[in-house]
């Protein structure tokens, strides 16, 4: 790895790091989502300091260059990320379609409650005038 790609991993992640902490304070991101971001932005400073480590995974897996493996590396961790996030997607989909079709029911049931008042009330009236 060169140094000149080092140095912008490290400054990267801890850039990444700072915006993630600042939008945890300001509650604006929840706190276990950022642990994933976090994590994320620590491999990256490991890798930039102990370049040794990427060449030995890059010579273990068979790959040419580092760099290639840690662009692998980080596209696969963003493609289980991204899955993950799909199926809590998919969930929270789920529950906003049944809480909508549940309050869909409770309306319904008030308007035949008050439509069967009114009727009540209409025959109270009727029977009064008689």
């Amino acid at each position: 790895m060169t140094p000149v790609f080092r140095i912008l991993l490290i400054v990267v992640s801890l850039l990444t790091t700072y915006y993630i902490l600042k939008r945890i304070r300001q509650s604006k991101l929840q706190i276990e989502y950022a642990i994933f971001w976090i994590l994320f932005s620590g491999v990256l400073i490991v890798f930039s300091l102990f370049p040794w480590l990427v060449s030995l995974f890059t010579r273990i897996i068979g790959m040419q260059l580092p760099v290639n493996f840690i662009f692998l590396l980080f596209i696969f961790v963003l493609m289980v990320k991204m899955f993950f996030m799909t199926i809590e997607l998919s969930t929270l989909e789920n529950k906003v379609k049944d809480l909508t079709q549940e309050l869909a029911l409770e309306e319904k049931e008030r308007r035949d409650e008050q439509k069967k008042l009114l009727e009540e009330t209409d025959a109270k009236k009727d029977t009064k005038a008689e």
